[in-house]
């Protein structure tokens, strides 16, 4: 059977577009991260799990054996120095090489400017930030050498500035810049492409459980999303990252891709 809408045979000779790629997930013990994973998984690739905390280790080993392809889970903390270096270490290690790395890992703190603290700054800057960097750049030696794909999750926060999230929204828009810089730095050197997603509202463990105050200051936002009154799920945002890594997403680089039903435009 000839796919008349297609150029590229073997892209439309396998329902597994992915297949014996191997991809790296960061913090995809829960929420968008852990449907990211099924989302390539389904699609054929090779699994590599990240949890932070032995906490975290049960959550982590359900989602990698609900998987179909060949899966691990490995602790690592990406906030810290050595976490991402341990992380590619085990991923090389079971699998020889890395074709997708997404750096997903991240957090939130939802307090008005005055009450957010250096500790906060620390524990969001050291993971959004400084883990995306250190993750990023540790994987760069073993990246497969066609095709591989670096996609770093950001928030609709970077452009938005929501209320009560000062150290979010900063730390974010610093993958931004970072997604931007790498589109043009490491292709020629890695033959890869660099983009980012910015999810808007998703339904996750950690939205289910916000604050009052932030629903208060998300609720307008998401009622007035155009594509309909509701948070995103995770599923939807998945999507968007499986796209990008598709064999035929060759000439998106530099991309950031807004997921927000168009609350974003």
């Amino acid at each position: 059977m000839t796919c008349h809408d297609c150029q590229v045979d073997s892209a439309c000779a396998s329902q597994q577009p992915l297949k014996e790629k191997v991809a790296i997930i960061s913090g995809s013990h829960g929420g968008i991260g852990a449907q990211i994973a099924r989302e390539l998984s389904a699609s054929g690739a090779k699994i590599v799990i990240n949890y932070p905390s032995a906490s975290r280790q049960q959550r982590a080993e359900a989602v990698a054996a609900s998987l179909h392809t060949p899966s691990i889970a490995v602790e690592a903390d990406i906030s810290t120095p050595e976490g991402p270096r341990d992380l590619i270490k085990a991923a090389v290690a079971a699998f020889g090489t890395i074709d997708i790395l997404v750096n997903n890992a991240g957090k939130a703190v939802d307090l008005p400017f005055e009450e957010q603290t250096l500790e906060h700054w620390e524990n969001l800057v050291n993971l959004n930030g400084r883990g995306t960097f250190l993750l990023t750049q540790a994987a760069l030696p073993h990246l497969a050498p066609r095709g591989s794909r670096i996609i770093n999750i950001s928030s609709i926060s970077a452009k938005e500035g929501l209320a009560l999230q000062t150290i979010l929204s900063g730390s974010k828009a610093m993958v931004e810049s970072f997604t931007k810089v790498w589109a043009k730095e490491l292709p020629p050197k890695y033959n890869c492409t660099v983009n980012c997603v910015s999810p808007g509202p998703t339904r996750t463990e950690a939205y289910n459980a916000a604050s009052a105050n932030f629903m208060e200051v998300i609720k307008p936002l998401v009622e007035s999303t155009p594509v309909a009154s509701r948070a995103a799920e995770t599923s939807e945002i998945a999507y968007a990252v499986l796209m990008l890594c598709h064999p035929r997403a060759t000439w998106l680089n530099g991309v950031n891709l807004v997921v927000s039903g168009g609350l974003t435009v």
